[in-house]
């Protein structure tokens, strides 16, 4: 008779047949620890976050500096012309959600596009309030260690000296050259001799530098009231944009209460709305608790149930919306409920998938885009997930030429009303409709994990609305499957946002040669069930940081000198723990530890 973890093993050897040659040998993109790793999208950033702790820095200090870093050298995904979600986790078991997601300026209105969708997803209309920077700095006030000037002066030094093109932002230039070409700012930065940049090419962004180097010396208020704001505004006006310093001024970055649930013996703690990642994922995983553990979620008929639990999840999500502006008190409610779980559950059905009406959605979900996420743990066990966005590829696509800053397309985050609804099934949201000064629902999941009141893991994902997908199944392959956690991180995932009804598999290879392929015997049970199925050539990224409790070999051996006294003694050898940090190999990053 086959025993639980045999099975387990089984349906992970399957699971895994098609990534051996991708995990065979030592990968940079894990990395073990004592102390502290900070995991970013660009190990470059990851480096700067480790010197900050080696330099006494908090998990906060490092969240600043890599963020501010990956502005530059990932300006295409994040920057200060954006905004972010920050979870905070400190050592004493406090936590904090700092909001620093941009809002809709005092001039926008619901209908201010006249049904033009392209003018909500590119270009000068697209620009919302960036507040990252003033969630960066009220974090710093609140947590920090380190002076601001420390914080800033690496990203600063990148955007002056230059910075080598990474693959994965030569991937993203060519996706958008059409639109980089276009805009003066962009073009005057990422091109040379009317060609794009090439992969290790040096790239320079002074004007960037000169206003970081301000922000360093003056705080933020020479941004949001200051003259890098003033000259931003003056850039945004010139070019057709209806922000002004007012919405500057006004801008305020929000703490809110992170949400919480439990889930077989561990405590998520996730970011509340104007996150729907956090919810969203809850919801999928009380759905799933009430299979059997773990082989209720293996194989292929687990493929298909966690499938189908997210189409449901998704399905309720689109009630969410900016909790100033609307009210989801009950929504929420249901959201974190496992008996609301428990209701839903009894629709799945292990032989069939249905069409979206079959989940109870009311309004087409929108899909919000790229990003780039932190997970970050320091010696003292302070906790940081952070996900920061200019939502598409170079946002607006355009870059404010006095200052050097990516402008953010987050408007295009907002749903759109309609007059014509002949071909809207269902229709647009109304709790995501533009209001001024409201903040546009978004899926960025940053998430930490508990057990028994102690920290267990931090991770969170880049990649739009599949952040949600793949930052639970990264989950799942870790603490319920077991994988290992770069294991966990590698493994091919699929990806379903309820509206379209397609289930997205991954069958790619990514900038650095390792190709993603979900197991061929999972595909035909999914279409045998009946799912529409598409490849998926741009997986999630997913930064993924856990705390694993060991035993001190190296520590007693250093304190006997002796191995052989290790393996005599070994009633003296005491459990410590140990950090595993991943950054997910898809956008060629790597983590840094100490």
């Amino acid at each position: 008779m086959l025993t639980l973890s045999l099975l387990q093993r089984i349906v992970g050897l399957l699971f895994f047949s098609a990534l051996a040659p991708a995990l065979a040998g030592p990968r940079r993109e894990e990395i073990f620890a004592r102390h502290g790793v900070v995991a970013t999208d660009d190990g470059r950033c990851s480096k700067i976050g480790v010197e900050v702790l080696m330099d006494g820095g908090h998990a906060v200090d490092a969240a600043v500096a890599t963020s501010l870093c990956l502005g530059v050298v990932s300006g295409a995904s994040s920057g200060i012309g954006g905004g972010s979600f920050m979870l905070i986790r400190l050592d004493d078991g406090t936590t904090q959600a700092i909001d620093m997601r941009e809002t809709a300026p005092m001039k926008a209105s619901e209908d201010m596009y006249h049904g033009n969708e392209t003018l909500k997803k590119v270009g000068i209309l697209s620009v919302a309030v960036p507040g990252q920077l003033a969630g960066l700095h009220k974090a710093w006030e609140q947590h920090g260690k380190l002076p601001w000037e420390r914080l800033v002066k690496p990203a600063e030094s990148l955007a002056r000296n230059g910075f080598k093109i990474s693959p994965y932002v030569r991937y993203e230039m060519e996706q958008t050259e059409s639109g980089i070409f276009a805009d003066q700012g962009l073009r005057e930065i990422f091109t040379s001799n009317g060609s794009l940049l090439k992969v290790n090419d040096t790239c320079y962004n002074k004007k960037l530098a000169n206003a970081l180097r301000l922000i360093s010396t003056y705080g933020i208020k020479i941004f949001y009231n200051g003259a890098v704001g003033i000259n931003l505004i003056n850039d945004i006006q010139k070019a057709g944009g209806i922000l002004t310093m007012d919405d500057l001024r006004r801008y305020q970055a929000k703490i809110r209460e992170p949400i919480t649930s439990e889930f077989l013996g561990l405590k998520l703690i996730g970011f509340p709305p104007p996150s729907s990642g956090g919810a969203t994922m809850m919801l999928m995983l009380n759905i799933l608790a009430q299979y059997e553990i773990p082989l209720g979620l293996s194989g292929a008929l687990g493929m298909h149930r966690k499938i189908e639990a997210l189409k449901n999840a998704f399905a309720v999500r689109s009630n969410l919306g900016d909790p100033e502006f609307v009210n989801v008190t009950a929504v929420l409610s249901d959201m974190l409920s496992p008996r609301f779980a428990k209701i839903l559950k009894k629709d799945i059905n292990d032989d069939r998938t249905y069409g979206p009406w079959h989940y109870g959605g009311w309004w087409n979900p929108l899909r919000d885009h790229g990003t780039s996420h932190v997970s970050i743990i320091d010696k003292d066990r302070n906790a940081v997930a952070m996900t920061n966005t200019v939502n598409a590829y170079f946002g607006a696509q355009i870059l404010s030429p006095s200052t050097g800053i990516i402008l953010n397309n987050e408007m295009d985050d907002f749903s759109m009303p309609t007059n014509d609804c002949s071909t809207c099934h269902p229709p647009p949201a109304p709790a995501n409709f533009i209001r001024p000064g409201k903040r546009p629902l978004s899926s960025m999941s940053p998430t930490i994990v508990l057990r028994d009141g102690k920290l267990k893991a931090v991770l969170g994902a880049s990649g739009g609305a599949n952040i949600i997908a793949g930052t639970t199944q990264v989950f799942l392959n870790h603490f319920i499957h077991r994988f290992e956690p770069l294991k966990a991180v590698m493994a091919p995932r699929f990806y379903h946002q309820w509206m379209p009804n397609i289930a997205y598999y991954e069958n790619w290879t990514s900038v650095i040669g390792d190709h993603y392929q979900m197991p061929s015997y999972i595909l035909e049970s999914l279409e045998e069930k009946g799912h529409v199925l598409d490849k998926f050539t741009r997986g999630v990224v997913c930064q993924f940081v856990v705390a694993i409790q060991q035993y001190c070999v190296e520590e007693f051996r250093e304190e006997t000198g002796s191995a052989r006294a290790l393996v005599e003694s070994t009633k003296e050898i005491r459990k410590c723990e140990r950090l595993v940090g991943v950054s997910d190999p898809r956008k060629g990053g790597f983590p840094a530890g100490y």
